[in-house]
């Protein structure tokens, strides 16, 4: 289900959530298990990102030397251009600077860039930061940061909730590798859900469940549950279903899923909604069975089978092959065996949303489910 932070932020066009420094230090390290020099020699750029506080440019800053960095890139966008518009206080960093501006500070984004040792201790890190006020306000389609996204091999970000779908469109227009942060129902986008189908794009490897925390500014309505104000005053909220999404290789997709049999299934399942069974419920409208849980795909059936959108946290592409959405709107039309009309039943809308289940003579709707096969 969607989580109602996240459909507030969408809503209301709320986009003002602050990655924690051990999300993206965990996420990060995982790429470099896998491959210590997928950094090394590279321009990354961390465009939406609010630098003066962002953990985003303090991690990379950082571990600009360890990671091999060549440049880092961070920009911001001006207060008066943000969808969550707040009181805006400059901060003693900003104004300490010989070209601090009033004015531009209310209206231009910031860039930070890193590539040089300017405090002379032979080392490169975030002290050798430099920063400047943008031409524009710092949204990521206007020309100027279209040319930092074209420069950089790597872009790494918490883009807008709302701009989501755009901002992927915007990395998939360049071919660019990148890593970032978004709701998990975005799977079910039909603007999404292609590039996952067609392995251009797949889930990260430190969020798999439960939920995160996030930084909220200090005039963000605490209005949800899970939340709280530390020491110094600033907010933070959990969100459930977030995920990173990449098209940078780890180990983790490469890990196949440990499968049971249908028998042990029925037999050992934790599921009470498969254990004691004899059968998966066959789909009305779709040729596929419905496995409700990704631990519950059994290992010795051949054909087509609906599975949770959570299964991608699991997905191998040697093992399964991913064949559709059965959904409206992200999914295939031609997929579907039945189409409902209102002569058939009065919710006829409803049930060509999703896969249908007929329990007791009855139909019922299943939440929106990824159609996979085994691979031979």
């Amino acid at each position: 289900m969607a989580n109602q932070n996240l459909n507030q932020a969408q809503r209301n066009k709320n986009d003002e959530f602050y990655t924690q420094y051990i999300d993206i230090q965990k996420e990060i390290n995982a790429y470099l298990d896998y491959d210590p020099d997928v950094f090394r020699g590279k321009t990354v750029l961390l465009p939406c990102d609010d630098p003066e506080w962002s953990n985003f440019t303090k991690f990379f800053a950082q571990n600009f030397e360890l990671l091999g960095l060549k440049k880092l890139i961070s920009t911001s966008y001006a207060p008066e251009s943000k969808r969550y518009k707040l009181p805006y206080q400059p901060t003693l960093f900003e104004t300490s600077q010989p070209y601090f501006s009033p004015d531009k500070t209310k209206t231009n984004g910031k860039i930070f860039i890193l590539e040089r040792d300017i405090t002379g201790d032979n080392r490169i890190n975030i002290d050798d930061l430099e920063w400047q006020y943008l031409e524009s306000d710092g949204d990521f389609r206007s020309k100027e940061i279209q040319a930092l996204r074209n420069e950089a091999d790597i872009i790494v970000t918490n883009p807008p909730f709302s701009l989501f779908r755009e901002f992927v469109a915007w990395l998939v227009e360049a071919n660019k590798k990148f890593i970032i942060i978004g709701n998990m129902n975005a799977i079910t986008y039909k603007e999404i859900f292609p590039l996952i189908k067609n392995n251009k794009m797949w889930l990260g490897v430190s969020i798999h469940s439960g939920d995160r925390e996030f930084g909220v500014p200090d005039t963000y309505p605490l209005t949800a549950a899970g939340w709280r104000i530390d020491e110094d005053g600033k907010k933070y909220i959990r969100v459930k279903g977030v995920r990173w999404f990449t098209n940078i290789d780890h180990g983790r997709r490469h890990e196949p899923l440990k499968l049971m049999t249908m028998a042990e299934n029925f037999k050992h399942s934790k599921h009470k909604e498969i254990r004691g069974n004899t059968e998966y419920y066959h789909y009305d409208n779709y040729d596929a069975i419905e496995v409700p849980f990704t631990d519950a795909i059994p290992s010795d059936y051949e054909s087509t089978m609906g599975v949770p959108i959570s299964f991608l946290d699991k997905y191998c592409p040697e093992q399964f092959e991913i064949i559709g959405m059965a959904k409206r709107g992200a999914g295939d039309p031609a997929l579907k065996t039945k189409v409902y009309t209102i002569r058939d039943y009065k919710n006829y809308s409803d049930l060509n949303a999703t896969p249908v289940i007929i329990e007791n003579g009855v139909p019922r709707n299943t939440y929106p489910r990824i159609l996979i096969r085994k691979k031979q």
